[in-house]
């Protein structure tokens, strides 16, 4: 009784004080009518315990490393260990890239993260009439697993942790890395890393996709159970809100659709025949991190929470670790400009403090130039050393989850998760994720809060440093990384090459075993890896699927 007579004595106050404010805002007024977030949900003047009221300590946030991981995956956080440092990387030709990768290694990153070109990440080989002018463009080009051989040559693959940004291929690069890590004497059970392997968000927000929906998740399924059992240390997939944000998404949108396309997966893999703590552990998500500090904070908070929630109530899990949310932030590439590129490293260190004051497990912090081009040696050690500088001198890292209690923090974490939760309902009723996919639906609500948002930017309601407003008169960049045009032909080389050296005949048999494997209910990550080991190209192996899955085609949202 006495704390319920302090919150009404609180409420009291709280609403003395607001009409005293309210009378003082008139002699000095405020610098706008409404205050809102970067995802426009209005924020209030003050947050009291008022706003919490109600709020179970226990039932709501939890210890760290306990349901429902609110506050945190594991018991001491950063105090243990801190976030794994990836750099996203990758360009040109296999050799480029690797020497990237020793690069970003000596200069202290702690995991490696793969960047594809685009048309690896169609399943094209790069002497495909599609694949011109795109050859090593956004990302490294590989055809085969000679190109593999090189990209990890002189890395001992079980002392990295490795995510690879691929999805509609993400079996047959998966395959290449396995192949690569047996020809370095190392057993596939002692793999580390990630396969990002969400399709859903392909459909959704980035068109990177191949087969149809129904096949493409078999091919996910097919490569929980093929890891459960020969790489159980390997996170079988990263579902990715990132793109989803990139698309212009809500910081809610990003949780809800994010965790709505995990459901699919599990259900996937649950009518696959597998059990739900043999594969939910390995799940792992991927999301991005805004310039709204408190908001994305809360939001990490809120997916945690609202995770542990589904696979306990929903699915039944029982593993605590099927619980656990654990994910990668990359920060907004979608917020990095192209004017004033300097003030893009100002943005980058904001998005890092949010993502490890939210929790990360993993991070990449972009470069100030991506705007532009891809990153240069000098760019990306910059923002490398971000990372350090926010793990070794802020000491954000030093407790856990250090903004819980705050009232907004709480205030906005909450409203995070019954907004986002909203949405899911709204999902499920419609059948699911793939089903709201062919709808049109989640494309829809992205494509609206994209155009709210540019709107505010354009009619300078949201401002935009250096864009909207602060501009300068600016030089044209200088010294920005450029890829040789000629990287296209000699992947074209290098392919001529393979074909006359490997065995042919071995290759149409593996080639022929693979798509009679397609048209049963067979596993088919051991007939990918045969077909790899044997030489057949990227192309080949997606060629071969196509011929029996088909194409997808986008359904058109207006």
């Amino acid at each position: 009784m006495a704390g319920k007579e302090k919150m009404e004595q609180l409420k009291a106050a709280q609403q003395k004080w607001s009409e005293k404010t309210d009378e003082s805002v008139q002699k000095r007024p405020e610098r706008k009518e409404t205050f809102v977030t970067g995802s426009n949900h209005e924020v209030e003047r003050l947050y009291t315990p008022v706003d919490l009221e109600g709020m179970d300590y226990e039932e709501a946030l939890g210890f760290p490393g306990e349901y429902p991981y609110t506050r945190g995956v594991q018991p001491n956080m950063y105090r243990g260990r801190f976030w794994t440092m990836r750099q996203y990387a990758g360009f040109a030709t296999a050799e480029e890239s690797n020497k990237r990768y020793k690069y970003l290694l000596d200069q202290g990153q702690t995991g490696l993260s793969v960047a594809f070109d685009l048309p690896t990440q169609i399943g094209y080989d790069s002497d495909h009439a599609l694949s011109e002018g795109e050859v090593g463009k956004v990302g490294v080009a590989i055809d085969s697993l000679k190109d593999m051989e090189i990209l990890f040559d002189g890395i001992p693959l079980d002392q990295v942790s490795t995510s690879m940004t691929i999805n509609a291929p993400a079996s047959v690069l998966l395959a290449m890395y396995i192949a690569v890590a047996e020809k370095q004497g190392v057993s596939p059970d002692k793999l580390t890393g990630t396969i990002q392997n969400d399709i859903l968000k392909e459909y959704i927000a980035r068109g990177t996709y191949i087969f149809p929906v129904e096949p493409s998740m078999r091919l996910i399924t097919n490569i929980f159970e093929y890891c459960s059992e020969e790489t159980p240390k390997w996170n079988t997939i990263s579902i990715s809100g990132y793109h989803i944000r990139e698309a212009g998404s809500s910081a809610v949108q990003e949780v809800a659709f994010t965790l709505a396309d995990g459901i699919a997966y599990v259900e996937a893999a649950i009518k696959a025949g597998l059990e739900v703590d043999k594969f939910a552990p390995r799940l792992s998500f991927f999301f991005n991190s805004h310039n709204d500090l408190l908001e994305e904070v809360a939001k990490f908070r809120a997916a945690r929470r609202i995770w542990a929630k589904i696979m306990k109530d929903k699915f039944g899990a029982k593993n605590p670790k099927s619980m656990q949310l654990k994910f990668h932030t990359q920060t907004g590439g979608s917020t990095l400009t192209a004017q004033q590129p300097d003030n893009n490293i100002v943005r980058v260190a904001i998005q890092t403090l949010a993502a490890v004051l939210g929790g990360t497990q993993s991070l990449h912090t972009n470069s100030k130039d991506e705007a532009m081009a891809l990153p240069t040696e000098d760019s990306v050690r910059v923002a490398l050393r971000t990372q350090q500088i926010v793990a070794h001198e802020s000491g954000v890292a030093e407790t856990v989850d250090p903004l819980a209690g705050s009232y907004y923090v709480e205030s906005l974490t909450n409203e995070i998760e019954e907004k986002a939760m909203e949405y899911i309902d709204r999902i499920v009723d419609m059948g699911g994720a793939p089903s709201a996919i062919e709808k049109g639906y989640i494309q829809k609500e992205i494509m609206d809060s994209a155009y709210e948002y540019q709107k505010q930017i354009e009619s300078n309601e949201r401002i935009v440093v250096g864009v909207n407003k602060f501009q300068t008169n600016e030089q044209p960049p200088q010294g920005l990384l450029r890829v040789d045009p000629t990287v296209g032909e000699l992947q074209m080389k290098k392919i001529d090459e393979l074909k006359e050296e490997r065995d042919n005949d071995q290759v149409a048999q593996k080639l022929a075993e693979l798509k009679k494997a397609a048209q049963t209910d067979q596993n088919l990550m051991p007939l990918i890896l045969d077909a790899v080991k044997a030489y057949a190209t990227l192309g080949e192996i997606c060629g071969s699927l196509r011929d029996v899955f088909g194409e997808y085609q986008q359904t058109v949202v207006l």
